[in-house]
């Protein structure tokens, strides 16, 4: 199996290695968060009060209404978005410096991809504007590598239109994973594939993130793919956005189809709807 290590960058991991075990933090922390937006004069809060930890090589999965503030979480974390007040760190500095850092890798619910270039220059594309890698023929194996990955080593010459939803995904996955984060936040990555597709994705995702061990912050509608996959799930309301649970998953890994029809799997996920319930009425009634 092709390895995502990157021998180019060892100071990088050997930094990162003496970060955490100086510091007792989780490797995202949020402590306080607030975010304020400004509409023809009037403030609205968007998030309130936010606190939330991510361990090293967790996987966390927000979930919650329509407009509960879940994407916006994920633009502050992904350094897209400037808290009004708390404090936010990811990998023991500010978003902004993981950001410039490349330690933060995304993927949105649209792939987004170059529609005029293949999978595999798609894949080439942050690795071109970035300079991680000087060397062209360098960029392109390193590209086909991660296309290996995520099952795509046959579609590399294949233009977006050629590819099917879930192909198209695996695409930007494997882009958003080409300068090897250490965190992968996903914003709805599945919400438009079919039902079966999605489920394919998520075995998919699962299996990425135990052969890579990355962090992954995960954000969907949906209660029984964030049981799924997670072994955390934030739960999340309106009325004002804030965070009602954080919740761990007791379903044991490896998870299969098999899963879905464990008593784990059908508690948790009667309790997630519960909470997600009163939440939704707290907000109509706030």
């Amino acid at each position: 199996m092709p390895s995502l290590d990157r021998p180019d960058r060892p100071e990088r991991a050997a930094s990162s290695a003496s970060a955490a075990s100086a510091s007792p933090e989780p490797y995202i922390s949020v402590r306080g968060l607030c975010v304020d937006f400004e509409t023809r004069g009037r403030v609205n809060r968007v998030l309130n009060d936010i606190h939330l930890s991510v361990e090293r090589g967790g996987f966390t999965s927000l979930v919650g209404p329509s407009g509960c503030g879940k994407s916006t979480l994920l633009k502050v974390l992904a350094g897209l978005q400037a808290p009004t007040l708390g404090r936010v760190s990811v990998g023991g500095m500010p978003p902004s410096e993981a950001v410039r850092q490349r330690r933060i890798g995304l993927v949105f619910q649209e792939a987004a991809l170059m529609p005029w270039k293949s999978a595999l220059d798609n894949v080439c594309l942050l690795m071109e504007l970035v300079g991680t890698l000087r060397d062209k023929e360098a960029i392109r194996t390193r590209a086909l590598e991660l296309l290996n990955i995520v099952g795509l080593g046959h579609a590399v010459d294949r233009k977006p239109s050629q590819l099917s939803g879930g192909m198209r995904q695996r695409v930007s996955i494997a882009r958003a994973l080409a300068l090897d984060p250490e965190v992968l936040m996903m914003d709805e990555p599945f919400g438009a594939l079919d039902a079966i597709t999605r489920e394919e994705m998520s075995d998919f995702l699962l299996d990425l993130w135990k052969r890579t061990g990355k962090t992954i912050v995960f954000v969907t509608h949906s209660i029984d793919e964030a049981v799924f996959l997670s072994r955390d799930v934030t739960v999340m309301a309106t009325g004002p956005a804030r965070i009602l649970e954080c919740l761990s998953v007791p379903l044991p890994y490896p998870r299969n189809e098999d899963s879905y029809a464990t008593l784990e799997f059908a508690q948790t996920a009667s309790h997630l709807r519960k909470r997600l319930k009163e939440g939704h009425r707290a907000g109509r009634t706030s």
